[in-house]
């Protein structure tokens, strides 16, 4: 019941006016949502429709353990993986202590053991 600020880069602006301006208006009832985003009776999308969603197209692709809880995840541990600072991170996931966030960044301590045990010259020894 947070509400969060997201980042848009261009394609992802491009697709929402193209919602907004083609599909959206197309929803009864749409006109009376703040919500961006409505199923389609025109109401908000409930966390449960967004986990059935994400389970649909995991089956449909064979992919197993695919849920919102492991793409935030995987959002994250990217996010740490390419440098992002734990702080930002923090606040993109909409954590109020950086000690949620930095949960975290124990896959990415891993990772880069893994790295470095596969890549440096001495490691192999």
């Amino acid at each position: 019941s947070k509400q969060r600020i997201v980042p848009l880069g261009k394609s992802l602006k491009m697709a929402i006016t193209n919602y907004l301006t083609r599909v959206r208006r197309n929803i009864e009832g749409s006109d009376k949502s703040k919500a961006l985003l409505l199923n389609k009776r025109g109401k908000r999308l409930t966390r449960q429709s967004i986990w059935t969603a994400i389970h649909q197209i995991a089956t449909q692709n064979q992919i197993a353990d695919l849920t919102p809880h492991t793409l935030r995840h995987a959002f994250a541990t990217h996010l740490l993986e390419g440098g992002a600072d734990v702080r930002v991170v923090q606040e993109l996931l909409g954590h109020s202590s950086v000690n949620t966030t930095q949960i975290y960044t124990h896959v990415t301590v891993e990772r880069l053991r893994e790295v470095f045990a596969e890549t440096h010259p001495r490691a192999r020894n």
